[in-house]
């Protein structure tokens, strides 16, 4: 529930209704018995101390001042963060609050935010601090601190990191954790094998800037993604069975988007590794859907861009992960199978900048060979949008949130002893 809105504005009526609670009830609501374990179920793994959130909402100390805030925020469904349709698609880590949660909830806040008999309260729940995956098996840092001045446009920098694996390792864990989130926008972990030339002209350790965007996307093959930070971000998961795989002497390289936010600051990010205790059925990696020849022109309400990839062998649909900017206004995914038929994977209607959700498929999703994966975004950059930096410019391809992207991620799962390359082999926009 980050980023709580002070919002109090739905009279007593319609705020019982909406709850569906008698107002007799109303008094039996307390944080221990009732409350806390929604906010261990939804809440605490962002709000507690040195995560993401601004608040932390362990205790009933730190939470009761939060109440109306959290009452207006699970009313609107502003919080947890989560925009995907519920028409289209299922997912195992929908963050949405059920009913009775927003009840639950809700009530507490309009019965005087009762802390009630902490015997009744749950165990708290155990994290290992500074990870969201536990105790990583590996943890690669950024040797030195990164300097991010005070203002400016920071060019992305790429950091290379050695892993010092000397056997292959098979990852079903990965969170990547920046040093300083007021100026760290986004981190990925690229994984650059022991065969690839990309980037073997820099020393690792000292970040640098491509050459050029054909360098900064490894020469154009494909790449793996092992980790990602961003806001709303959540760590890889894969279940058992599945992992992404590690060769010995692989390296990781981190990009790295820092954004100046007026006073000077330091960062050294991290990228946390957890092993799969044995080698797995199958082997998950990351691809995507983009198009980079688009352009927004000034005041478009609703430019649409679409992309595509067709696999070109079997695969197992595992997540989705839609990527633009801040003109972005809402994505699709579907699937067109080699049958003619049409299905919508995923649908964002309400695109939101500031969460960059992954969404994993509650069950696996079969695709067979030559399934094209479409992906469809529209882009307001008209005045409308609050978030538009400059509703009077054309809009292209960028690096930076004042330019834009069109980016369809997605991760698909294949028998362990099949090579990525297989399936990705012809890409098309």
């Amino acid at each position: 529930m980050l980023r709580m809105t002070l919002a109090y504005g739905f009279a007593a009526a319609s705020a019982l209704a909406a709850s569906g609670l008698a107002a007799s009830a109303l008094a039996r609501v307390t944080f221990h018995k009732d409350v806390l374990p929604v906010l261990q179920k939804r809440c605490q793994t962002c709000h507690r101390p040195g995560e993401a959130a601004p608040m932390s909402f362990l205790s009933y100390g730190e939470t009761r001042p939060w109440a109306k805030a959290i009452r207006a925020a699970v009313l609107a469904k502003k919080m947890p963060p989560w925009f995907a349709d519920p028409h289209a698609g299922k997912f195992a880590n929908d963050r949405s609050l059920s009913a009775r949660e927003i009840q639950t909830l809700a009530a507490w806040a309009e019965g005087g935010a009762v802390e009630g008999d902490s015997q009744s309260a749950p165990p708290p729940v155990e994290f290992v601090e500074g990870w969201a995956i536990g105790k990583p098996d590996l943890v690669i840092s950024m040797p030195d601190d990164y300097a991010v001045p005070a203002a400016g446009t920071i060019e992305y920098q790429y950091v290379i990191l050695p892993t010092g694996l000397t056997e292959d390792k098979w990852v079903r864990l990965a969170e990547a954790r920046p040093g300083n989130r007021a100026v760290t926008h986004h981190i990925i972990a690229f994984v650059r094998d022991p065969s690839s030339n990309w980037h073997r002209d820099q020393t690792p350790g000292v970040p640098f800037v491509p050459k050029s965007r054909k360098q900064s996307e490894g020469g154009g093959t494909l790449g793996e993604l092992i980790a990602g930070y961003a806001p709303g971000h959540q760590p890889l998961t894969l279940k058992p069975g599945q992992a992404k795989l590690l060769k010995a002497g692989s390296d990781l390289v981190f990009q790295m988007h820092y954004t100046s936010n007026g006073k000077a600051a330091t960062d050294r990010s991290s990228v946390g590794l957890v092993f799969a205790a044995e080698p797995p059925k199958e082997r998950v990696f990351t691809a995507n859907a983009l198009n980079t020849k688009f352009s927004s022109p000034a005041g478009a309400a609703a430019h649409r861009v679409d992309a595509q990839m067709t696999l070109q062998e079997d695969a197992q649909l595992v997540t989705l992960m839609p990527h633009m900017h801040l003109r972005g206004k809402d994505f699709e995914y579907r699937a067109v199978y080699p049958t003619g038929e049409t299905e919508t994977l995923l649908r964002v209607p309400k695109w939101d900048f500031n969460w960059q959700v992954v969404y994993y498929l509650d069950a696996p999703k079969t695709l067979p060979k030559g399934t094209r994966i479409e992906c469809t975004a529209h882009f307001d950059n008209s005045s409308n949008n609050p978030a538009n930096p400059d509703a009077g410019k054309e809009v292209k391809w960028g690096d930076q949130s004042w330019e834009e992207m069109m980016i369809g991620w997605f991760d698909l799962a294949v028998s362990a002893d099949r090579k990525p390359s297989d399936v990705l082999r012809k890409k098309q926009l």
